[in-house]
């Protein structure tokens, strides 16, 4: 017995001296049950709506603060007319329109019922069910408390229209999502594990020391799993189309040549991860913690950005999934051209050209 206590006991001194073993026993259980308590949330605020008031009349005037007074929404755009809505819709910040018709307060009164219409981007239907579900309790709920006592209240009937999704299929937001998700692991882990598998057998040694430049064997490395990921995402979008009927309703050339620099920028993160990992067991780990549960959660693939604490809002914006998930689902949904992802775009190549930079410098260290 006494010897089982001391087993024990040393197996705790093992553990509590290890700082890796601590981070996975209590780290990680604490950083995500913060996380995911902060981001899953069914609630919305400071989401970007765009008016088009026809009637521009106290009634509209009264509901129009009141949407804007309970701090779920935020007054982007007051519209002229519907012509320019889909153009709106494209740039990505504007999540929903709401049209007031002609005469809308004096039909209220003289009829007892006026209409309004909710228009909103279904290319992420959780979002857009949401802020038409929000908005229509808001006008209800005016209504209910201008005619508290009346046998017959008025009513406004909110007419639901949804842009890109119109059947609000969840495909439309799980197929662009995974396709990331799908990517940026297989991309990333496998070209880290690639070169921690190198150190590991003692074959990288010879490579640095061989005539091969620092950029050439990192090319050499990236290079076959940048085309076996470029089929990988050629059968995912494949599958999606005619499994799942997503739509690519913009350019496919485009679409693949976005999903190519995605692809590079991810496989020379692996490049990176492995240069500082001792092997590959290591390398696995970090490519799973830094990029699975970032991706799914930071991403808006699952739960809406603009639904998170500022501070992980700020920490999106270094997820590159964020801004590849933006990029398909404004091609492959919306039909957008290179003008409405221009800025997601040069933040990829960015971050591609930081990978390369970082990697290429670690590698010239070991050769100095």
């Amino acid at each position: 017995m006494k010897q089982l206590k001391s087993f024990i006991k040393k197996e705790f001194f093992h553990i509590f001296r290890d700082p890796r073993t601590m981070l996975i026993l209590f780290g990680i259980p604490i950083a995500q049950l913060l996380i995911f308590g902060t981001v899953i949330k069914s609630e919305i605020s400071d989401v970007h709506i765009a008016i088009y008031d026809q009637s521009k009349d106290e009634t509209t005037l009264q509901i129009t603060n009141k949407l804007l007074s309970s701090g779920y929404f935020l007054l982007e755009e007051n519209l002229s007319n519907t012509q320019g809505i889909e153009e709106i819709f494209k740039k990505g910040k504007v999540k929903e329109v709401v049209v007031f018709e002609s005469n809308f307060g004096e039909k209220l009164i003289r009829e007892g019922s006026a209409q309004v219409q909710l228009i909103a981007d279904a290319s992420d239907p959780n979002m857009a069910r949401l802020v038409t579900s929000y908005t229509t309790g808001i006008i209800n709920d005016y209504i209910r408390k201008l005619n508290p006592n009346m046998e017959m209240p008025m009513q406004i009937e909110p007419e639901v229209r949804m842009y890109f999704n119109e059947e609000m299929k969840s495909a439309y937001m799980f197929v662009p999502g995974t396709m990331a998700l799908i990517l940026m692991l297989i991309s990333a882990m496998m070209t880290s594990i690639s070169i921690t598998r190198e150190k590991e057998m003692g074959t990288m040694e010879i490579l640095l020391v061989s005539p091969l430049k620092p950029g050439q064997i990192i090319v050499g490395k990236v290079l076959p799993y940048l085309i076996l990921s470029i089929i990988n995402a050629f059968v995912i979008v494949l599958i999606g189309h005619f499994v799942f009927g997503v739509p690519v309703t913009g350019s496919f050339i485009l679409l693949m040549l976005e999903t190519i620099l995605f692809i590079l920028m991810a496989l020379c993160f692996g490049i990176l991860i492995s240069t500082a990992a001792k092997n590959q067991m290591v390398a696995m780990f970090i490519s799973m913690i830094a990029l699975m549960l970032p991706t799914i959660i930071l991403s808006g693939f699952i739960f809406p950005i603009e639904n998170m604490p500022k501070i992980l809002q700020w920490l999106s914006h270094i997820m590159p999934a964020r801004w590849f998930i933006t990029i398909i689902r404004s091609i492959m949904l919306k039909g957008t051209g290179l003008l409405f992802v221009w800025k997601e775009t040069f933040i990829l190549i960015g971050m591609t050209l930081f990978f390369v930079a970082v990697s290429v410098k670690k590698f010239k260290v070991r050769l100095e």
